[in-house]
This record gives structure tokens, C-alpha cells and sequence, in this order.
């Protein structure tokens, strides 16, 4: 079976991964089309053992609506896919354009989404939307808000629950690593009256952005009792707000702003962490999807406390800490109790890695959408 998989997200070195997993099923010939970059964020050749990979241009690259791959329709001739399986959301003109090539020649598809919002577009997206829905021979959605969204909206065809990327147990793991002494834990520990008393090393990863709420993250921080110092790495437009944020509240010094870094080095940088924070808020237009930050998170024995916007509850499930979206003070509580309670932090990490292994791995994934592939 020919598959030729067509995604912006492989851009990521780490997520070309589950190619190199589904390419290790021996009936099926896989190859992927990825832009040079998507942004400002340029192609990471990782992964991309078993299977063939093209680098194609895209127009309009970065408009997340209205960019599409112009050689596909060369691509789809020189490799004769049987299926396409197109990366992108139904609404979009990269899969309007991949899904009127497949019908001209014939070639069955799967469409990939992640909305979660029953959003209604205007001219000409959601009659691209509509065609896409009318034509694709199965729709893979990353959480279970998503499945109810697409069926409300009138799918009736295959349809499957999978989450559009997993982790790698052999790459996301808990890393050893060399303690320096700095100035932030000298601050730590001079403000810390229990010297017996495991700091407890909090984070956040990714955006910088309001919707992931990290004002609340250090609010709730600034009311901690105990050793505890605090890691962020990313950037965007929130950035500067933050930083003053800290040092308005009285914790710029247990507080580092760090730059974003490559995919690769995340499962190292995890590794120094002992908490996850995902404080994301829910907007009209937009709750969380999934947050894969979390299974990564995990994956290297890091706790993970999420709020209760979309799917984060779906993914933590009982192996971390839930607290009600917005609120500083039960986001505290579920801070103090891991830094209270030194048995928990250890029961909470197995749980996460645990998790990981049951649910969210590369392969376990792979595995799911060759089976999709098998049904189409």
C-alpha cells in the first residue's frame, strides 16, 4: 500500500518519528511531503529512516487558512499514492487543494483535526469544508471533543480517535543531570527554613501567549510556602508582561525566562524539571486540543498539573493534578501539596511515565493510523 502523508508539523525533527514507525509495517510504502519550514520555524531533518521524504514549497507560508503545496499534483504522479492522508484541518485550502487532486486521480484520503469548536466559516472556507467532509473516505481527530464536533456537523464516514503525534519512550526519558550550584538556588535556598526539604523545580512550555494563562501559573507561585523555584521556556507576546509580572509579585528572583531551544534538547531540558504547568483558559474561539507538552512531560518523569480546559483533563487522566480553569488559589493548593508531600511527587511521576507508555507512544500511534489506512 503506497501512503503518501502530507503535513506542515513534520517541520518538528522529533515528530518524524512516528513515520519511522509506520514505515516499519512491511506492507505499507510511506512517503511525506513537508515544507521547508512553516513560520519562522525551519524543517529539523531527525527522523527519516524507512521512508521517503520530500521537501516541497508551499505558498503563503505561515497563513494557517490559505497556504498549499503547488507541486502536489507532480508529487501524487511520480509516487501513485492509494491513499493520501492529509495533515491538515477539513476548512483549509491545503486540503481542499489535496483532496481535489485525490478525486481527479482516483487516490482514497484521511483528514486529520484537532478543532474541538463547532465554528462556522464564511465563503469560501466552509464550502471547502463541506466538499472535504463529503469526500474524505476517514477523519482522524485528536481528542473526543472533536469527534462530537465533526458528527455534529454532518460526517457520517470513518472515524477515529488518535492523536496526531505520541512521544518516543527511548528519547523521552528522565536524563541525568550535573547540579550546578547558581544564584537562583542560593536565593532558594536562603528563603528555604527546611533544609531537609526538596526544592520543587516548576515550569511551563510553550506559548507566551494569554490564552495559556501563565499570569495565573505565577500568581499562584507568589502564594507557595516552602522551597520552590520556577522555569519558563518560550516566547510571545505575553513575554515581557510576565517578566514584569515576577518581578512585581516578589518572585523574579526564583523565576528564569529561558529561549526557546530545539526539539531535540526538550526531553534534557525536562529532565530538570519536577512540574509541568498547563494553566491554559479557554476563549470563545479556542480551549486546549490536547496539549502534547504533557505527554512529553511525562514521558521524562515530570508531574503534570493542567487545568480543566478541553482535552488536558482527557490527557493527564489520574496520573497528575487537575485545578478549575482561572483559579489562583486551587492551582496553589495543588502546588502545595507536591511540595508538602515528597511521597506524592514520586507517586505522580511513575503514574505520568506510566501513562505515556500505555497511551501516547510513537508506535502505539503508528500502529492506530495503519489501521485507519487497512479500513480506507
Amino acid at each position: 500500500m503506497n501512503v503518501l502523508m502530507v503535513s506542515k508539523a513534520l517541520v518538528v525533527g522529533v515528530y518524524q518519528k512516528k513515520l519511522e514507525e509506520v514505515a516499519k509495517f512491511a506492507d505499507i510504502h510511506l512517503t511525506a511531503v513537508v515544507p521547508h519550514a512553516w513560520g519562522n520555524k525551519k524543517f529539523e531533518k531527525v527522523h527519516v529512516n524507512g521512508y521517503k521524504l520530500i521537501n516541497s514549497p508551499i505558498t503563503f507560508n505561515g497563513n494557517f487558512h490559505l497556504h498549499y503545496y503547488p507541486h502536489l499534483k507532480q508529487i501524487l504522479g511520480e509516487t501513485q499514492p492509494d491513499i493520501i492522508h492529509i495533515d491538515e484541518e477539513p476548512y483549509n485550502l491545503a486540503t481542499f487543494h489535496a483532496m481535489r487532486l485525490a478525486r481527479k486521480y482516483h487516490i482514497k484520503t484521511v483528514v486529520f483535526s484537532w478543532q474541538n469548536i463547532k465554528r462556522f466559516y464564511p465563503p469560501p472556507f466552509n464550502l471547502m469544508e463541506k466538499y472535504v467532509l463529503h469526500h474524505a473516505n476517514a477523519l482522524i481527530v485528536g481528542n473526543a471533543e472533536a469527534r462530537l464536533v465533526w458528527q455534529k456537523k454532518g460526517y457520517k464516514g470513518l472515524l477515529y480517535e488518535i492523536p496526531q503525534f505520541g512521544v518516543d519512550p527511548t528519547i523521552f526519558y528522565r536524563h541525568e543531570r550535573v547540579k550546578r550550584k547558581s544564584r537562583l538556588s542560593m536565593v532558594v535556598r536562603q528563603s528555604v527554613r527546611k533544609p531537609s526539604q526538596p526544592t520543587l523545580v516548576i515550569s511551563f512550555v510553550g506559548r507566551l501567549v494569554p490564552e495559556k494563562g501563565v499570569d495565573i501559573l505565577l500568581n499562584a507561585a507568589a502564594k507557595l510556602k516552602g522551597p520552590w523555584m520556577m522555569k519558563i521556556l518560550g516566547d510571545g507576546s505575553e513575554r515581557n508582561r510576565l517578566e514584569h509580572t515576577s518581578q512585581w509579585l516578589g518572585i523574579g528572583g526564583r523565576v528564569k525566562f529561558d529561549e526557546p531551544i530545539a526539539s531535540t534538547m526538550i526531553p534534557h531540558y525536562l529532565s530538570g524539571l519536577d512540574v509541568l504547568v498547563l494553566p491554559s483558559i479557554s476563549r470563545r474561539n479556542w480551549k486546549e486540543q490536547f496539549g502534547r507538552v504533557l505527554i512529553e512531560a511525562m514521558a521524562c518523569g515530570v508531574i503534570t498539573i493542567g487545568s480543566r480546559s478541553g482535552a488536558i483533563p482527557q490527557v493527564i487522566g489520574s496520573a497528575g493534578l487537575l485545578f478549575e480553569e482561572g483559579n489562583v488559589d486551587d492551582l496553589q493548593r495543588q502546588l502545595q501539596r507536591l511540595i508538602d508531600d515528597v511521597a506524592l511527587r514520586q507517586t505522580l511521576r511513575e503514574a505520568g511515565r506510566e501513562r505515556v507508555i500505555n497511551h501516547y507512544t510513537q508506535s502505539a500511534i503508528a500502529h492506530k493510523t495503519v489501521e485507519v489506512y487497512h479500513a480506507v
